[in-house]
């Protein structure tokens, strides 16, 4: 028999709990049984209460932003599975759409595929910032108050008593306050923002607005590294994490700014963190693994990125790295499938192309790694890496000239790029250009070339036999 059901679940990711404490407040005032994860219990043995109190509730509530959906293509991903577990157990869906949320936004789009497609025709309800209350009032009398026939699954008494504890947690908590979600509409603003000037700008709005915001610290931190800023970088990922040691993202990116910075040890400490946080995150597994490459650790590098690609299957850049992991134990066939298997998942990635380029110039296809480097330069057009990896294809075409003035661009480009001085020394003994090409070792070693591959005194000898022609 249809009835009118007043029993909600909300679904939500943890960078937009102002919201969603803010909708749960308002419906419990009006009388509402609201569930809502409050202490973040969404892991671990507690994770069954969850997906049993989809069930056991009328309404299903997601609170979507910019940002929300980010993960949503990971089969594991937490958001993903309640709506999963909504569709199939034919909830009320409604879809509580903030500042920026649009369905048709490519990126968006992007991840509502397979099992999450049907969710863009469901009810939605848009909720302005400034008209919040309104929006409030419109969902309780138009979208939750309409008769339903759904099954209501009673829970499991540990999942009851879950429920309980999260709903004690949510009344203790203070009433939300229009400045933090004012901070949350600045934070989603800049996950939706391209510019990391602009960026940086919204997220520190958002952290005066909300000290203790960790994500807006976090996607600061990643601002400051596009723009080059490595220390200031740095601070903002240690404050993230120093306010919240459980965002195993801040960790993951910390692990990136310290490989930046040449600390490999640093960045795989994070790492381990990162997996320890989120074992099902692929992204986590693949930084460790791009670390572990680095330090030479290649059966580790390579059980990291089988990892990221079974949990992610169309994770493009864990094959990129696999690809390249499996071209330094000297696998040349295997390195070029998953190159292959990348091109095929990101063909928009300059850095695949240029990194399949490079390892069929080491098969000797010339031929078709000079065209995999045209199209990474024309993807990338300030990419140096290509540059230079073009330069290395066009030496052992013979074309000198060509070559030289691949590397003087990558040179232009990326002043620090340590191995195209060192290529582009070899070219000038090669033209019998001396004076050049010392200045190009010393440079080379100025920039720590050589320490990586123990070459240094092997360069330092060169620069002294050239100089004895000087």
């Amino acid at each position: 028999m249809e009835r009118v059901e007043k029993s909600v679940f909300i679904s939500y990711r943890r960078t937009n709990f102002a919201w969603a404490l803010a909708v749960w407040q308002n419906l419990a005032q009006h009388g509402y049984d609201v569930f809502i994860d409050y202490d973040g219990i969404a892991s671990g043995d507690f994770e069954s209460a969850i997906f049993e109190n989809i069930p056991a509730r009328a309404h299903f509530l997601i609170i979507l932003t910019p940002s929300a959906l980010e993960h949503c293509g990971e089969p594991k991903d937490m958001m993903r599975r309640e709506i999963e577990t909504a569709l199939k157990t034919k909830r009320n869906i409604v879809a509580l759409m903030l500042e920026g949320f649009s369905f048709g936004t490519p990126a968006i789009a992007n991840q509502l595929t397979g099992t999450l497609a049907p969710i863009k025709n469901y009810q939605a309800l848009s909720v302005p910032n400034e008209y919040f209350l309104e929006a409030m009032d419109r969902l309780r009398t138009r979208f939750l108050n309409v008769p339903l026939t759904a099954v209501i699954h009673p829970p499991s008494v540990s999942a009851q008593l879950a429920a309980t504890e999260q709903k004690a947690a949510a009344e203790a908590a203070p009433l939300v306050q229009e400045e933090e979600l004012t901070a949350q509409q600045y934070f989603e603003r800049g996950v939706a923002c391209s510019e990391p000037d602009e960026e940086i700008r919204l997220n520190s709005e958002s952290i005066r607005l909300k000290p203790d915001f960790a994500e807006a610290y976090n996607n600061r931190g990643l601002a400051h590294k596009t723009k080059g800023d490595l220390d200031a970088a740095l601070n903002d990922l240690n404050e993230a994490i120093r306010l919240r040691p459980d965002i195993a993202v801040a960790y993951s990116n910390r692990g990136v700014i310290r490989k930046a910075k040449g600390d490999l040890d640093g960045a795989i400490d994070d790492y381990n963190e990162a997996v320890r946080l989120r074992p099902d995150s692929a992204e986590a597994y693949n930084n460790r693994g791009t670390a572990l490459l680095a330090k030479g650790v290649l059966d580790g590098a390579l059980n990291d990125l089988n990892e990221a690609i079974r949990l992610k299957p169309s994770y493009g850049r864990a094959y990129m790295n696999r690809g390249l992991t499996l071209k330094a134990k000297g696998d040349l066939d295997g390195a070029l499938e998953d190159l292959n298997e990348a091109v095929k998942l990101t063909p928009d990635s300059a850095e695949v192309f240029s990194n399949r380029g490079i390892t069929r110039k080491a098969k000797g296809d010339l031929d078709r790694a000079l065209n995999d480097l045209n199209e990474a330069i024309r993807l990338r057009s300030e990419y140096a890496v290509a540059y230079n990896n073009r330069g290395s294809v066009l030496i052992a075409k013979g074309d000198q000239d060509g070559a030289l003035n691949d590397y003087d661009e990558a040179i232009r480009l990326a002043a620090d790029i340590i191995d195209t001085y060192y290529n582009r020394g070899k070219l000038f003994v090669k033209q019998n250009k001396h004076a050049v090409a010392i200045a190009d070792f010393k440079q080379y070693l100025s920039l720590g070339g050589g320490t990586r591959d123990g070459d240094t005194e092997k360069v330092e000898q060169m620069i002294r036999d050239l100089e004895k022609l000087l």
